[in-house]
């Protein structure tokens, strides 16, 4: 009986010790590769299970609409006129039968003789049949295979093809397979998979010399979900002088390199969930020195045909350089602002007229042929507020006439646009409450008729309540898309002009069959609404997104150009 007990006491702890390091696999998946690069990595992809996020990808909403039997049917011509290679497929192959796991490459340093990479994986299978891949993959890198040689390191055989500076060197240890264009950090590498003194963590001190011990590249991997398809990482101060250098080329003031300076860290770390791609994209640095927090309070504008809602916090300060930056339609901006300014209207003027959250809001009817598109800020000193709407009627257009009117207590600015293709009808309307902007009248009325009710379509709809749920609650910006309302609306915008365009000029259709565009229909029940919501952790800006495709990625750079003015406007 006492040994039966013993027995089941023993199965009992190692049940636990599996799960424990289960549980520890997950939580830490870059572990492994972490381990084997050293503190102060400049920057890092990682790919965890290739096969893994292959059958995700499979899985999900995108490619499940890329597999309509519709959709092929449009896209065979298109794409038997691209030139056909069987590389990319004879590499996807190659990859799945080595099983690829923990594939990474890293930026380990730079100097004046350029970047030094590291990289590897791991793979099923023996050296041997590794290496007939491997092998293939070597020749076509290398530009001089004729150039060869072998050297033996602490039982293991490196080998070295090409001629400086394209030389590559890699080496077999065990079920890991290394390259780098560094001969010495690829015999680092080795040190820390082998576990030689002073390169793991189990020795003293050898911890802190991987990047696993590195503060800034722990700090951001705090903010990664577990679980991950793939990592980016980048500690944008390790290129300080390189990124000098590309100011000074471009222009940039020293107060935005500066700024740019302060940025510790860039990760992000996309992956699948539930047929939906989610992405977490982190970017550390100093927090905007303002207690105000998004209230998303111009959700209420939002209708049953809203496309496209944003609220996000701003920064008036930043309004007296805003072409310094070279941002699209900066130069414009910069005349507002400067107009506005000539007619008395002061940075402070802005903070006490209006909060500093601004919404943008998208509606498209179906029976509109393009989107209406309206901005509006909150009101907290109408006086003000309106000194500032008046100013913006010259500094809009200072020589185009406009119409002013008051209709139940609010009051409409008008402007008539000059006769052409797309005639527009800029409007400013201001109630005691609101200001609200946009480029036809009656969209800018009938947001001012919604204000007045307590919820809007938008925030009643099934679609928009569960897609909010589905990211943390914003406090900087918030991004709402519903891209199913959106593509049908293209769809009937855009077909017949498709439709009339290849009935005028033939030579389309040796490209494309405009009569087989997918229904519909046969899209949109493939697309969710995407969100994304960014807030402020404790060291950095966390921007989580989720849908068919993920904004982040795209969005990283304006939000990391965002982040950046909102710290300068507050140094």
């Amino acid at each position: 009986m006492k040994r039966l007990a013993l027995m089941v006491f023993i199965a009992a702890l190692a049940a636990i010790g599996i799960l424990y390091g289960l549980r520890r696999a997950e939580r830490t998946p870059h572990a492994a590769v972490t381990a084997l690069l050293p503190r102060g990595t400049i920057a890092l992809a990682h790919l965890p299970d290739f096969n893994r996020t292959r059958n995700e990808w499979h899985e999900s909403d995108l490619y499940k609409l890329y597999q309509e039997p519709a959709v092929q049917d449009f896209l065979n011509k298109p794409l038997s006129r691209v030139p056909q290679s069987d590389t990319v497929s004879e590499t996807v192959s190659d990859i799945e039968q080595l099983d690829l796991k923990d594939a990474f490459l890293a930026v380990t340093s730079i100097d004046n003789t350029g970047p030094h990479f590291a990289g590897g994986f791991r793979f099923h299978g023996s050296q041997s049949e590794a290496e007939k891949i491997v092998g293939k993959w070597r020749s076509q890198i290398v530009r001089d295979a004729s150039a060869h040689e072998s050297l033996d390191y602490e039982q293991h055989k490196i080998d070295i093809a090409g001629a400086a500076p394209n030389q590559i060197a890699t080496v077999y240890d065990g079920q890991w397979f290394f390259a780098s264009n560094d001969l010495t950090e690829l015999k680092a590498v080795l040190d820390r998979a082998d576990g030689r003194a002073g390169t793991t963590a189990g020795s003293s001190g050898g911890g802190k010399l991987t990047l696993e011990g590195d503060d800034t590249f722990h700090a951001a991997m705090a903010h990664m979900p577990s679980s991950y398809s793939l990592l980016f990482y980048l500690q944008p101060k390790a290129l300080s002088g390189n990124l000098t250098s590309l100011s000074n080329a471009i222009g940039t003031s020293a107060d935005q390199s500066a700024m740019v300076e302060q940025i510790r860290s860039i990760c992000a770390a996309p992956r699948f969930d539930k047929g939906k791609i989610r992405n977490v994209l982190f970017v550390g640095m100093p927090k905007a020195q303002s207690d105000q927090k998004l209230t998303r309070s111009s959700l209420a504008l939002g209708s049953a045909d809203t496309v496209l809602y944003l609220a996000t916090l701003l920064n008036p300060s930043r309004l007296a350089g805003i072409d310094q930056g070279g941002l699209p339609l900066g130069s414009w901006l910069q005349k507002v602002f400067d107009v506005a300014t000539r007619a008395g209207v002061s940075v402070d003027d802005w903070k006490a007229a209006f909060d500093l959250e601004l919404g943008s809001l998208a509606d498209w009817p179906q029976s509109a042929r393009w989107p209406s598109i309206i901005t509006s800020l909150r009101v907290k000193d109408p006086v003000r507020a309106n000194k500032i709407a008046n100013a913006l009627t010259h500094a809009i257009d200072e020589d185009a006439p406009w119409t002013k009117t008051e209709k139940n207590g609010v009051l409409y600015f008008y402007m008539q646009s000059p006769a052409a293709l797309f005639a527009i009808t800029p409007t400013i309307a201001l109630s005691n409450q609101l200001l609200i902007a946009g480029l036809d009248s009656a969209s800018v009325e009938s947001a001012i008729s919604r204000s007045t009710k307590a919820s809007g379509a938008l925030a009643d709809s099934s679609a928009y309540r569960l897609a909010v749920r589905a990211v943390p609650a914003p406090t900087d910006a918030f991004i709402y898309v519903d891209t199913a309302l959106l593509y049908s609306r293209l769809d009937a915008a855009l077909r017949p002009m498709l439709l009339m365009s290849a009935a005028f000029m033939p030579a389309i259709s040796d490209y494309v069959d405009v009569g087989k565009l997918p229904p519909p229909e046969i899209v949109t029940k493939h697309l969710t609404p995407l969100v994304s919501s960014q807030r402020y952790d404790g060291d950095g800006y966390v921007t989580e997104s989720t849908g068919p495709v993920t904004l982040d990625i795209g969005l990283a750079l304006p939000a990391i150009a965002w982040a950046i003015s909102q710290k300068q406007g507050h140094r």
